[in-house]
């Protein structure tokens, strides 16, 4: 794929950039979305895993890449047909939008071949939240359009879950997750365990956008892989007493979202015009999808003053094509389409044991914008250099 920024500046095209993302954002679905569809996805996915990794984690790979990939492309299925979009991209949505509801038929029927199984271990809690997290990005497209009876394997799925005890990290935001998730779908929840996630970790919190992952801080990207996003979106669903939410929490929502704005302003800061970031902390081979946080501020309009929308399309524009069109050592992607381990390329000694072939469809979660109509100013606006650029070249910003 030819390069749409300015190699000086990072700065795009609106109109240019979201055809790139919406290419790339439909070789990442298909063989996903396609191979469930047909009942194949447990057949087809390659069962890679990162160096150490044991053949317990399989089971999870197709989950995996199902869930991370809908929490992605879901506001971008969601976008109505008054957005405008060009005939093309317009198929291509319905396209994406029929096979994700045929595969969540398949995904949570309990007679498919291709049937989840949220009974094997702790690693469901994290999957089944990400599918929450995608359903509750496309409220209309998925999450209403599905058939009664997937729905209420839906249910059923999600409960099953309660029997796995979440880590003592930001998993707890996984497990308050599926209870909201609960509390939408009008069925009883648990508001102990959204309770002690918030209150958890507005005890990690640490000062100027950060939170400690746990006991102890990490120096990586699960700021924004999980624990701003995840804060906001527990707000979207229960914040103001809406679906049962609690008044107290209130207070810890509008904390949460100032501080996911200073946290967009860093993330803003670290992309450079060429896409590349720093190399950090754990799990560096979802990508792109180290900036979920500063994506999913771009959908809900709340950047933080200092970056503008058509800085951010560059900055996430130049960080998915540096990450996902990077030619190195093989490619990003195998001879089949699936993604392979890395960063920049193939690379699979970058990726962590936990690491697999579905895991790595977390990159889906930077094109949290394309869910924004073309008229949108994040496509509209002018370019403008990325803010990386800004500072480098000397400008007193």
């Amino acid at each position: 794929m030819s390069d749409v920024r300015s190699e000086e500046t990072g700065a795009v095209e609106g109109a240019v950039a979201r055809k790139r993302w919406v290419e790339l954002a439909a070789r990442l679905a298909r063989p996903v979305l396609a191979s469930l569809a047909e009942g194949r996805l447990q057949r087809d996915i390659p069962k890679v895993m990162g160096e150490g990794g044991t053949p317990s984690r399989e089971p999870f790979i197709p989950i995996e890449a199902l869930a991370r990939l809908l929490a992605g492309i879901a506001p971008w299925l969601e976008l109505q047909d008054d957005a405008d979009l060009d005939e093309a991209e317009g198929q291509l949505q319905d396209e994406l939008r029929e096979l994700a509801l045929r595969g969540l038929d398949m995904a949570l029927d309990p007679d498919s071949p291709d049937r989840f199984d949220f009974t094997a271990g702790g690693q469901c809690v994290v999957d089944a939240s990400f599918l929450a997290l995608g359903l509750l990005r496309a409220p209309a497209a998925l999450l209403e359009a599905m058939a009664a009876k997937t729905r209420g394997h839906l249910i059923e799925s999600l409960r099953t879950t309660r029997m796995h005890i979440p880590a003592f990290n930001n998993h707890l935001l996984f497990a308050a997750l599926i209870e909201a998730m609960l509390a939408r779908l009008d069925q009883p929840w648990d508001g102990m365990r959204i309770d002690f996630a918030l209150r958890q970790h507005e005890q990690w919190y640490v000062g100027d956008g950060f939170y400690r992952d746990g006991v102890h801080f990490h120096c990586d990207y699960y700021q924004s892989y999980v624990i701003h996003p995840y804060l906001l979106a527990l707000g979207d669903v229960l914040g103001g007493g809406a679906w049962g939410g609690q008044a107290e929490w209130d207070g810890i929502f509008t904390r949460a979202r100032a501080r996911a704005r200073r946290m967009g302003l860093i993330q803003a800061r670290q992309i450079a015009p060429d896409g590349s970031f720093p190399v950090v902390g754990r799990s560096i081979t979802y990508r792109c999808g180290a900036f979920h946080l500063l994506a999913d501020l771009c959908l809900r309009g709340e950047l933080p003053p200092q970056v503008s929308p058509a800085a951010a399309r560059g900055a996430l524009t130049a960080t998915i094509q540096r990450t996902l069109d990077a030619p190195g050592a093989g490619g990003t992607f195998d001879e089949r389409g699936w993604l392979r381990l890395g960063l920049a390329g193939h690379q699979p000694a970058l990726a962590e044991g936990y690491i697999n072939t579905g895991s790595l469809y977390l990159c889906s979660l930077a094109f949290l914008p394309l869910g924004l109509a073309p008229a949108s100013p994040f496509w509209s606006d002018p370019p403008e250099p990325v803010p990386w650029w800004r500072i480098w070249s000397g400008q007193d910003t």
